[in-house]
Protein backbone atom coordinates (compact mmCIF):
# COMPACT_ATOMS: atom_id res chain seq x y z
CA UNK A 1 0.00 0.00 0.00
CA UNK A 2 3.07 2.34 1.03
CA UNK A 3 3.69 3.06 -3.20
CA UNK A 4 6.88 5.30 -4.02
CA UNK A 5 4.82 8.70 -4.57
CA UNK A 6 3.82 8.65 -0.71
CA UNK A 7 7.62 7.40 -0.56
CA UNK A 8 8.36 10.09 -2.17
CA UNK A 9 6.20 13.17 -0.26
CA UNK A 10 7.51 11.37 3.33
CA UNK A 11 11.15 11.64 2.78
CA UNK A 12 10.84 15.80 1.26
CA UNK A 13 8.92 16.03 4.86
CA UNK A 14 11.38 14.68 6.49
CA UNK A 15 14.15 16.55 4.54
CA UNK A 16 12.52 19.82 5.58
CA UNK A 17 12.59 19.14 8.70
CA UNK A 18 16.10 17.58 8.90
CA UNK A 19 17.65 20.53 7.78
CA UNK A 20 15.21 23.08 9.90
CA UNK A 21 16.66 20.85 12.95
CA UNK A 22 20.25 21.90 14.32
CA UNK A 23 20.92 18.74 15.85
CA UNK A 24 21.26 16.44 12.70
CA UNK A 25 21.39 12.67 12.95
CA UNK A 26 21.35 10.49 9.96
CA UNK A 27 19.84 7.61 12.44
CA UNK A 28 17.20 9.54 13.66
CA UNK A 29 15.60 10.35 10.51
CA UNK A 30 15.42 7.26 9.38
CA UNK A 31 13.61 6.00 12.02
CA UNK A 32 11.45 8.65 11.51
CA UNK A 33 10.66 8.12 7.85
CA UNK A 34 9.59 4.76 8.78
CA UNK A 35 7.42 5.89 11.68
CA UNK A 36 5.79 8.46 9.16
CA UNK A 37 5.35 5.39 6.65
CA UNK A 38 3.42 3.90 9.75
CA UNK A 39 1.14 6.35 10.40
CA UNK A 40 0.03 6.47 6.86
CA UNK A 41 -0.86 3.17 7.05
CA UNK A 42 -2.23 3.59 10.91
CA UNK A 43 -4.33 6.25 8.87
CA UNK A 44 -5.36 3.40 6.52
CA UNK A 45 -7.21 1.33 9.00
CA UNK A 46 -8.61 4.40 10.76
CA UNK A 47 -10.56 5.13 7.75
CA UNK A 48 -11.32 1.74 7.08
CA UNK A 49 -12.61 1.67 10.84
CA UNK A 50 -15.08 4.85 9.90
CA UNK A 51 -17.09 2.79 8.16
CA UNK A 52 -18.77 0.63 10.72
CA UNK A 53 -18.48 3.73 12.97
CA UNK A 54 -21.19 6.21 10.97
CA UNK A 55 -23.03 2.42 10.90
CA UNK A 56 -23.21 2.32 14.81
CA UNK A 57 -23.71 6.09 15.05
CA UNK A 58 -26.84 5.30 12.77
CA UNK A 59 -28.09 3.13 15.18
CA UNK A 60 -27.26 5.14 18.55
CA UNK A 61 -29.43 8.27 16.05
CA UNK A 62 -32.69 5.50 15.72
CA UNK A 63 -32.34 3.99 19.52
CA UNK A 64 -32.35 7.71 21.30
CA UNK A 65 -35.34 8.55 18.72
CA UNK A 66 -37.50 5.58 20.02
CA UNK A 67 -37.07 7.18 23.42
CA UNK A 68 -38.20 9.96 22.89
CA UNK A 69 -41.73 11.18 24.80
CA UNK A 70 -43.32 11.94 21.37
CA UNK A 71 -42.60 9.44 18.28
CA UNK A 72 -43.36 10.09 14.52
CA UNK A 73 -43.80 7.22 12.78
CA UNK A 74 -40.80 7.04 10.87
CA UNK A 75 -38.88 7.20 14.33
CA UNK A 76 -40.88 4.34 15.67
CA UNK A 77 -40.53 2.25 12.33
CA UNK A 78 -37.41 3.19 11.15
CA UNK A 79 -35.87 1.96 7.64
CA UNK A 80 -32.87 0.13 9.19
CA UNK A 81 -31.42 -0.35 5.54
CA UNK A 82 -28.40 1.72 6.53
CA UNK A 83 -27.53 -0.44 10.32
CA UNK A 84 -27.96 -3.65 8.17
CA UNK A 85 -25.54 -2.76 5.78
CA UNK A 86 -23.40 -6.11 5.07
CA UNK A 87 -20.62 -4.53 3.89
CA UNK A 88 -19.93 -2.44 6.86
CA UNK A 89 -20.41 -5.61 9.12
CA UNK A 90 -17.84 -7.18 7.16
CA UNK A 91 -15.36 -4.43 8.12
CA UNK A 92 -16.63 -5.06 11.31
CA UNK A 93 -15.93 -8.54 11.80
CA UNK A 94 -12.29 -8.00 9.73
CA UNK A 95 -9.61 -9.64 12.18
CA UNK A 96 -6.85 -7.73 10.82
CA UNK A 97 -9.22 -4.46 11.85
CA UNK A 98 -9.77 -5.75 15.01
CA UNK A 99 -6.61 -6.46 16.13
CA UNK A 100 -5.74 -3.04 15.03
CA UNK A 101 -8.10 -1.43 16.92
CA UNK A 102 -7.12 -3.71 20.30
CA UNK A 103 -3.58 -2.96 19.41
CA UNK A 104 -4.30 0.80 18.61
CA UNK A 105 -7.44 1.83 19.99
CA UNK A 106 -9.82 4.54 18.57
CA UNK A 107 -9.38 7.54 16.62
CA UNK A 108 -11.97 9.80 17.71
CA UNK A 109 -12.54 10.34 21.12
CA UNK A 110 -15.69 12.07 22.90
CA UNK A 111 -14.72 15.70 21.56
CA UNK A 112 -15.09 14.37 17.81
CA UNK A 113 -18.56 12.34 18.37
CA UNK A 114 -20.18 15.66 17.24
CA UNK A 115 -18.08 15.53 14.09
CA UNK A 116 -19.13 12.25 13.27
CA UNK A 117 -23.24 12.85 14.09
CA UNK A 118 -22.73 15.69 11.38
CA UNK A 119 -20.88 13.22 8.85
CA UNK A 120 -23.47 10.65 9.27
CA UNK A 121 -26.42 13.98 8.85
CA UNK A 122 -24.59 14.81 5.58
CA UNK A 123 -24.79 10.97 4.19
CA UNK A 124 -28.37 10.95 5.66
CA UNK A 125 -29.17 14.40 3.45
CA UNK A 126 -26.85 12.47 0.42
CA UNK A 127 -28.37 11.66 -3.02
CA UNK A 128 -26.24 8.52 -2.39
CA UNK A 129 -28.41 7.84 0.77
CA UNK A 130 -31.66 8.15 -1.01
CA UNK A 131 -30.74 6.57 -3.76
CA UNK A 132 -29.67 3.39 -1.75
CA UNK A 133 -32.92 3.46 -0.06
CA UNK A 134 -34.73 2.88 -4.09
CA UNK A 135 -32.19 0.02 -4.76
CA UNK A 136 -32.56 -3.64 -4.89
CA UNK A 137 -31.63 -4.68 -1.19
CA UNK A 138 -28.24 -6.67 -2.42
CA UNK A 139 -24.81 -6.64 -1.04
CA UNK A 140 -23.48 -5.81 -4.22
CA UNK A 141 -25.89 -2.24 -3.46
CA UNK A 142 -24.55 -2.33 -0.04
CA UNK A 143 -20.74 -2.15 -0.94
CA UNK A 144 -21.41 0.32 -3.60
CA UNK A 145 -23.22 2.71 -1.20
CA UNK A 146 -20.31 3.00 1.31
CA UNK A 147 -17.79 3.39 -2.09
CA UNK A 148 -19.85 5.91 -3.10
CA UNK A 149 -20.37 7.52 0.22
CA UNK A 150 -16.40 7.44 1.06
CA UNK A 151 -15.52 8.97 -2.68
CA UNK A 152 -17.82 11.67 -2.55
CA UNK A 153 -18.68 12.77 0.87
CA UNK A 154 -15.89 11.37 3.06
CA UNK A 155 -12.74 11.73 1.05
CA UNK A 156 -13.70 15.58 0.03
CA UNK A 157 -14.23 16.60 3.46
CA UNK A 158 -12.30 19.25 4.48
CA UNK A 159 -13.69 19.55 8.37
CA UNK A 160 -11.55 15.09 8.05
CA UNK A 161 -8.92 16.54 6.86
CA UNK A 162 -7.87 19.32 9.33
CA UNK A 163 -9.00 16.85 11.71
CA UNK A 164 -6.29 14.50 10.94
CA UNK A 165 -3.64 16.94 10.48
CA UNK A 166 -4.42 17.94 14.02
CA UNK A 167 -4.71 14.80 15.26
CA UNK A 168 -0.74 13.93 14.09
CA UNK A 169 1.70 15.79 12.19
CA UNK A 170 2.21 12.79 10.22
CA UNK A 171 -0.97 12.65 8.58
CA UNK A 172 -0.43 16.80 6.50
CA UNK A 173 -1.84 15.79 3.08
CA UNK A 174 -2.36 12.29 3.37
CA UNK A 175 -6.18 12.06 3.01
CA UNK A 176 -6.19 12.48 -0.68
CA UNK A 177 -3.30 9.77 -1.35
CA UNK A 178 -4.74 7.25 1.61
CA UNK A 179 -8.42 7.64 0.12
CA UNK A 180 -7.15 6.05 -2.69
CA UNK A 181 -6.34 2.55 -1.02
CA UNK A 182 -9.60 2.69 0.93
CA UNK A 183 -11.22 2.63 -2.17
CA UNK A 184 -9.40 -0.30 -3.40
CA UNK A 185 -9.93 -1.91 -0.49
CA UNK A 186 -13.91 -1.51 -0.88
CA UNK A 187 -13.39 -3.07 -4.08
CA UNK A 188 -11.80 -5.98 -3.38
CA UNK A 189 -14.41 -6.83 -0.71
CA UNK A 190 -16.96 -9.62 -1.91
CA UNK A 191 -20.19 -11.20 -0.71
CA UNK A 192 -17.95 -14.45 0.03
CA UNK A 193 -15.31 -12.66 2.21
CA UNK A 194 -15.14 -13.63 5.56
CA UNK A 195 -13.30 -12.46 8.85
CA UNK A 196 -9.66 -13.53 7.50
CA UNK A 197 -9.78 -11.21 4.43
CA UNK A 198 -6.75 -9.78 3.86
CA UNK A 199 -5.68 -5.91 3.77
CA UNK A 200 -3.35 -3.83 1.46
CA UNK A 201 -0.04 -5.22 2.82
CA UNK A 202 2.23 -1.88 4.53
CA UNK A 203 4.92 -2.26 1.18
CA UNK A 204 4.44 -4.37 -1.67
CA UNK A 205 7.57 -6.34 -0.99
CA UNK A 206 10.90 -5.43 0.55
CA UNK A 207 11.91 -3.79 -1.96
CA UNK A 208 10.05 -0.90 -1.60
CA UNK A 209 10.98 -0.80 2.54
CA UNK A 210 14.28 -0.45 1.34
CA UNK A 211 13.83 2.27 -1.24
CA UNK A 212 12.61 4.24 1.57
CA UNK A 213 15.60 3.93 3.70
CA UNK A 214 18.47 4.40 0.64
CA UNK A 215 16.07 7.34 -0.75
CA UNK A 216 16.42 8.91 2.63
CA UNK A 217 20.01 8.29 2.94
CA UNK A 218 20.80 9.24 -0.17
CA UNK A 219 19.42 12.60 -0.12
CA UNK A 220 21.39 13.45 2.57
CA UNK A 221 24.80 11.75 2.00
CA UNK A 222 24.53 13.48 -1.12
CA UNK A 223 22.86 16.70 -0.46
CA UNK A 224 26.29 18.52 -0.73
CA UNK A 225 27.34 17.54 -3.78
CA UNK A 226 24.26 17.97 -5.39
CA UNK A 227 23.62 21.31 -3.85
CA UNK A 228 26.89 22.41 -6.03
CA UNK A 229 25.52 20.93 -8.83
CA UNK A 230 22.25 22.97 -8.72
CA UNK A 231 24.55 26.00 -7.79
CA UNK A 232 26.23 25.64 -11.18
CA UNK A 233 23.11 26.09 -12.76
CA UNK A 234 21.30 28.43 -11.73
CA UNK A 235 23.77 31.59 -12.77
CA UNK A 236 21.82 34.05 -12.58
CA UNK A 237 20.22 33.01 -8.94
CA UNK A 238 22.11 32.99 -5.46
CA UNK A 239 21.30 29.80 -3.87
CA UNK A 240 19.85 31.38 -0.93
CA UNK A 241 16.99 33.12 -3.17
CA UNK A 242 15.83 29.19 -4.05
CA UNK A 243 12.70 28.65 -2.12
CA UNK A 244 13.90 25.79 0.28
CA UNK A 245 11.26 23.23 -0.78
CA UNK A 246 12.22 23.72 -4.31
CA UNK A 247 16.02 23.14 -3.23
CA UNK A 248 14.80 19.58 -0.81
CA UNK A 249 12.96 18.48 -4.07
CA UNK A 250 15.36 18.82 -6.49
CA UNK A 251 18.18 17.79 -3.84
CA UNK A 252 16.18 14.27 -3.38
CA UNK A 253 15.15 13.83 -7.08
CA UNK A 254 18.77 13.84 -7.86
CA UNK A 255 19.29 11.62 -5.01
CA UNK A 256 17.09 8.76 -6.80
CA UNK A 257 18.25 9.74 -10.65
CA UNK A 258 21.86 8.92 -9.50
CA UNK A 259 21.41 5.85 -6.88
CA UNK A 260 18.16 3.94 -8.42
CA UNK A 261 19.43 2.48 -12.00
CA UNK A 262 16.10 0.61 -12.06
CA UNK A 263 14.10 3.39 -12.32
CA UNK A 264 14.08 5.37 -15.41
CA UNK A 265 15.35 8.97 -15.35
CA UNK A 266 11.95 10.47 -16.61
CA UNK A 267 9.85 8.59 -14.23
CA UNK A 268 12.14 10.16 -11.59
CA UNK A 269 11.92 13.75 -12.67
CA UNK A 270 8.39 13.40 -13.54
CA UNK A 271 7.41 12.26 -10.52
CA UNK A 272 9.29 15.57 -8.81
CA UNK A 273 8.01 18.45 -10.91
CA UNK A 274 4.66 16.52 -10.03
CA UNK A 275 5.82 16.95 -6.29
CA UNK A 276 6.81 20.99 -7.08
CA UNK A 277 3.14 21.52 -8.45
CA UNK A 278 1.51 20.35 -4.95
CA UNK A 279 4.03 21.47 -2.94
CA UNK A 280 5.34 24.79 -4.33
CA UNK A 281 4.60 27.86 -6.47
CA UNK A 282 2.87 27.61 -9.70
CA UNK A 283 6.69 28.75 -11.71
CA UNK A 284 8.56 25.76 -9.52
CA UNK A 285 7.52 22.82 -11.47
CA UNK A 286 9.38 24.70 -14.89
CA UNK A 287 12.42 25.90 -13.12
CA UNK A 288 13.01 22.81 -11.04
CA UNK A 289 12.23 20.67 -14.66
CA UNK A 290 15.08 23.04 -16.45
CA UNK A 291 17.62 22.81 -13.23
CA UNK A 292 17.46 18.93 -13.24
CA UNK A 293 17.55 18.07 -16.90
CA UNK A 294 20.93 20.61 -17.44
CA UNK A 295 22.07 18.52 -13.93
CA UNK A 296 21.13 14.93 -15.57
CA UNK A 297 23.16 15.71 -18.96
CA UNK A 298 25.99 17.08 -17.17
CA UNK A 299 25.93 13.61 -15.27
CA UNK A 300 26.08 11.38 -18.23
CA UNK A 301 28.67 13.40 -20.00
CA UNK A 302 30.83 13.09 -16.64
CA UNK A 303 30.25 9.27 -16.92
CA UNK A 304 28.23 9.22 -13.86
CA UNK A 305 24.92 8.62 -15.25
CA UNK A 306 24.40 5.40 -17.50
CA UNK A 307 20.95 5.09 -18.25
CA UNK A 308 17.73 7.13 -19.63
Amino acid sequence: MINRIIIRIKTLQIIYAYYQNDSRDLKSAENEILKSLQKSYDLYHYLLLLIPMLTDAEQKRIDKHKHKYLVTESELNPNLRLTNNRFSEQLRCNKQLQNFSNEKGTLWNDDDSNFVRQLLNEILRSDIYEDYLKENDTYESDKEFWYKVFKKIIWTNEELNGMLEDKSIYWEDDLGIIGTFVLKTIKRFTLETDSTQTLLPMFKDEEDRAFAIELLHHSIIDGADNNQRITKQISNWDIERIALIDLYIMQIALAEVRNFPSIPVSVSLNEYIDLARYYSTPKSSNFINGILDAIVQDLKKEGLLFKD
